[in-house]
């Protein structure tokens, strides 16, 4: 199935080749919860314009993150002078894929900035299903571990629906335990916890005041990782979605009419000019490493979108240092719970 769906998207990016000339303390469903909208120096520090001719600002997703953990160390730290305790996340890693033990090396490192402490059990590629859900259960069962993250994708022979619902929901800082994907899918319930990617491009968003209530916002996948849990929260913050998947058929017609377009199918250089209208706000969380190369490829074609748009993430360096971020403040949020922690404590 995975095959037959990558082929569509492939099929559709040789069309448009071819066609061109963190926990909330309130309500999730009100538009203004994350954060009080930055200052205009705060917002001009996220984002880099070109004066010299007519480009986007491109969104400095680093600066971003490295804002975030500054707030996240200091709570840490807090933490630990207080009760003597630290967040702690345990990631469970199998086989031996690049780009896996890639970002849980960048993940562990980012706990390591910020005071967290984090456990990677590492498990062979033929493995069996049981060996990791008694991994799993062991992590489950640790009283130091507030987090407990499997990274995807698994091998084909596992099931990761199985898997990823034995994680404990308080513990599911990944956000795809199916009690927290339902209630971020209904209005007037709050999940534990989001989806790091989703909850990462609202916080870009925010942070660049780019509004979203009353915005028409079409998303590019609808996989359970980004494209199904941000076009949810979206709706959330009162935007118009559409979503574009495989099966879509002329998606530049439906692109074309986006105020914000998200992407994350994986293609690159899906989204070619003629798919975005001008003045759009481009979030792309698309990464694919570019054969017999180390770099990394986004879905959107960075440079025509760049004279098309009002504001983009590059790949890197956008959307994916704020993810990880969202990581670390879902695994210190955990720990608050389980500790019964607040900064007044």
């Amino acid at each position: 199935m995975r095959g037959t769906l990558a082929l569509s998207w492939r099929i559709l990016a040789n069309k448009s080749f071819s066609s061109s000339s963190m926990t909330p303390l309130v309500c999730l469903d009100r538009p203004d919860i994350w954060c009080p909208a930055p200052s205009p120096s705060e917002v001009s520090s996220h984002l880099t314009h070109d004066y010299n001719e007519h480009t986007a600002a491109e969104i400095n997703g680093r600066s971003i993150a490295n804002e975030i953990k500054a707030t996240l160390a200091t709570q840490v730290s807090n933490m630990k002078n207080s009760i003597n305790k630290v967040p702690g996340l345990g990631v469970i890693l199998v086989g031996k894929r690049k780009d896996s033990r890639t970002f849980v090396r960048i993940k562990k490192k980012a706990c390591e900035q910020v005071g967290i402490a984090s456990v990677v059990t590492e498990l062979p590629d033929d493995c069996t299903e049981s060996e990791v859900l008694d991994a799993v259960s062991m992590l489950n069962h640790n009283e130091s571990i507030h987090g407990i993250l499997v990274q995807l994708p698994l091998p084909n022979h596992l099931c990761e629906e199985k898997i990823i619902n034995s994680v404990k929901v308080e513990k599911d800082v990944d956000g795809f335990h199916p009690v927290n994907m339902g209630n971020l899918a209904m209005r007037g319930r709050e999940p534990l916890f989001i989806p790091c990617a989703s909850l990462g491009c609202i916080e870009v968003l925010n942070r660049c005041s780019v509004e979203i209530l009353g915005k028409k916002a079409v998303v590019i996948g609808r996989s359970m990782i980004t494209g199904l849990p941000t076009s949810l929260l979206l709706q959330r913050h009162h935007a118009t979605v559409s979503v574009v998947h495989s099966f879509t058929k002329n998606p530049e017609e439906i692109t074309c009419e986006a105020d914000i377009l998200v992407s994350d199918v994986g293609v690159p250089n899906l989204v070619r000019s003629h798919w975005l209208k001008p003045g759009v706000v481009v979030i792309d969380m698309g990464s694919t490493l570019v054969k017999n190369s180390s770099d990394v490829c986004g879905d959107v074609c960075y440079e025509e979108a760049m004279h098309k748009a009002s504001a983009i993430t590059p790949v890197p360096g956008g959307v994916g240092p704020v993810t990880i971020s969202m990581l670390l403040s879902n695994t210190l949020e955990a720990a608050k719970r389980a500790y019964q922690w607040t900064q007044k404590s």
